[in-house]
Order: C-alpha cells, then structure tokens, then sequence
C-alpha cells in the first residue's frame, strides 16, 4: 500500500513552522511526524502540501493510496485501523478525516460516498504551535517506547547521578560524563553520538536527538526536546527544537518552540508567563490578529533560519518568522514577521540575498547544501509575508 500524508486543515494555525516545510515534518516527542508513521507503518512515506513546497517534498501517487493527516500522531490501535482500510473507507474522529483510501483518479473526495470508520481511541494530535509542547510529554514517552522496544541501553558511565536508570537511554556513540539524570517523572534519551557535558543537569521527559548537545551545566526540566544537531546551554523548560538550531548560552527558554537554523545570542530570555497571570494570546496568521491560546504559559514561536542578538529578551507569546534577525536592547513586539531586521526600535526588510548569504554559510558549517529548492521556498515566503512588514 501507498501511503501520503497530507497537511490537512491545521497548516495554517501551524505556521511559522509549515511555512518551511508540511505538517508532516515537524518534530513533537524525539521523532517528527513523519518518522513516526513510517516506522509504525514499516513503509516510506510521500507528502501532498502546500505547491510551492511540493518540489521538495513531492507527493508519489500509486493506483491505490491511503492518505493520513498529518496532523495526527500515530498509535498501534490507529495504525492496525488504517492498514485495514478497503475502498471507500474513512477514518474521522468527530467531523476530523484522519485517513481514506483513494484511487489514483479521484480528483475530488466526497465523504458522503464514504463508509464512515469512527475512531474513539485517545490520540495525539497537533492543531496548534502550542500543542507541540504542550503534547511533547507524551510524544516523548511514545516514541521512547518505540524506539527503545526490544533493545539494550549502552552502559550509564558511573560519574554520573541517576535516578530512574531503567528509563534512561544511550545510543551508540552517545556521550556523558558528571551529570545528573532524573527520569522518574519521564524518560530520557540520548541519541546518537549527542553530547552531555558536564555539570548538566537533566529531569525527564527530555530527548537529545543525534549529534545533538547539552552544554557545560545546563538546566533541562522536561518534557523537552533537543533535536538533531542541536546545541543547547543555560535553562530550557517545556520546550522543542526541531534541529539544527542553537541556544548555546546562559538564558531561558521555556514553553517555546524553535525550527530549524535558527540562533538565540548569549544570554537571550523569553517571559513563559504574564505577570498579571492572564491567558496568553499569540498571533494567529488566519485572523491577522491575537487570539486567544487558552494558556497560561506560552513562551516563544520561532520560524526557520531566525536569528536573535546577544541580551535580547521576548515577551509572553512572541511569534517570530522566519527569517528575522533581531537584536538591540528592549522588547521587540509580539509578532515579528518574516524578514524582518530590526528590534523594539523598529524594523526593517531583510532582503533576501543578504538572508542566503547568511542561510548558505551556517548551513555549510553542518555539511548541508542550502539549494536551489530551499531557495525558492524562502523567495516565496519573503512575498507571501510582505503585507506584515511594514516597509
């Protein structure tokens, strides 16, 4: 069976992150979406999202096809659900399609021709940027679960404090020496070759993802998330960043989400919580405005590829585009769109060739080419987000 993963309803109250890339392949939990399905599944997997991302993530379409939205985060119950799928056949959760078998003709789904499968089983799903941390506890603890099923830990080296040793586990190559691991509240894994330097101090659920690394006396209080080449110092509660991305310094990070490439300076801050205790609001691109989140911790939404300066400090519920350089002294507002070069003074355009030189070396510096794909993904966001900037 053929199986595509499409964004479904919730890209837009996922962007920033879906700007860069579909739904499928954001990270929640250690794996993205994506991977999850795919080992669940045991096959590879395509995308059907936004057409200017299509060249990069391109859909293959067979005579039968199951598509699954991406939005939902798969389980065992769900997986046997959808691999028993015959023609005809919807899974939905309420009103919510969670996959359908299709052929390759169909130009169109009507679900009113669709035998309805109703699913009741508790699931994770993401709907809302917030959701990726909000849920990262329990996505932690699954794809542990997964990923750990059946297999032996390398050895914890002695130097360092655990507790909850039977929940802690090291991938080949993974490194630590002088730490203190507490996983009683939740488990933690050290990925391939990642790095736990000394003095670091870590409560589960935490994930540190391959070539991943916790700097010199960090402080992680889960359920967090380090994605793959990643480096991270200072103090991080609640948080997730996707890869690539560093925080390498003192300063704190909490009930946030980081994409790819980006860079926080020494020392940089964001506020999780308001100091009247309020809900927070965060900006919605749909409604062009701040809506409501129901929370009251929301720290910072930061797209791909950007950047902040030294001593910056975000507010509660700051949402960051992509590709925005920001620094100076004060706060910046709440919503920085996309290219944007500037801080609480004001901004103004980043254009887009001074954003590739910048994008085309820090790439470099992991062995990544930045292409002619990623290219023409940013060329269209830098149009896309126009009308936000102000010049």
């Amino acid at each position: 069976m053929n199986y595509i993963l499409f964004d479904g309803p919730s890209r837009n109250n996922l962007l920033p992150f879906t700007f860069t890339r579909p739904v499928a392949d954001i990270r929640v939990g250690i794996l993205t979406i994506r991977e999850k399905w795919e080992k669940h599944l045991g096959y590879s997997t395509t995308t059907v999202t936004e057409d200017y991302l299509s060249n990069k993530y391109p859909m293959v379409e067979l005579d039968e096809n199951v598509m699954i939205n991406a939005s939902y985060l798969p389980n065992k119950k769900l997986v046997e659900t959808i691999k028993g799928l015959k023609e005809n056949q919807a899974i939905f959760q309420g009103e919510n399609v969670i996959a359908f078998f299709t052929k390759e003709t169909q130009e169109e789904v009507d679900f009113e021709t669709y035998n309805a499968i109703e699913f009741n089983e508790p699931i994770l799903k993401i709907e809302n940027t917030w959701d990726i941390f909000a849920i990262n506890g329990d996505a932690i603890q699954e794809d542990f679960d997964l990923l750990t099923h059946d297999r032996t830990s390398q050895p914890i080296p002695s130097s360092n404090n655990v507790l909850g040793s039977e929940h802690i586990f090291l991938e080949e190559g993974a490194t630590l020496e002088f730490a203190t691991l507490n996983a009683s509240s939740g488990p933690i894994y050290i990925g391939k070759d990642a790095e736990v330097m000394e003095g670091s101090i870590i409560r589960g659920p935490f994930a540190l993802c391959e070539h991943a690394t916790l700097k010199l006396g960090a402080k992680i209080y889960g359920p967090t998330t380090v994605g793959p080449h990643s480096k991270v110092g200072g103090e991080v509660n609640n948080s997730v960043i996707f890869g690539y991305s560093n925080k390498g310094h003192d300063g704190f990070l909490g009930n946030s989400v980081l994409g790819e490439w980006c860079n926080l300076g020494a020392d940089t801050n964001n506020s999780n919580l308001k100091n009247n205790y309020a809900e927070v609001r965060l900006w919605d691109y749909q409604t062009e405005g701040f809506a409501k989140t129901g929370l009251q911790f929301c720290g910072l939404m930061m797209g791909d590829h950007s950047k902040c300066g030294i001593n910056t400090m975000f507010n509660t519920g700051t949402v960051v585009g992509v590709s925005a350089n920001i620094f100076g002294s004060g706060f910046p507002r709440n919503f920085v769109p996309s290219f944007s070069w500037g801080g609480s003074s004001g901004f103004t355009t980043y254009l887009t060739n001074k954003a590739f030189e910048v994008a085309e070396v820090v790439m470099k510096r992991r062995g990544i080419e930045f292409s002619e794909e990623d290219k023409q993904i940013l060329e269209h966001v830098f149009e896309e987000t126009k009308k936000w900037r102000k010049n």
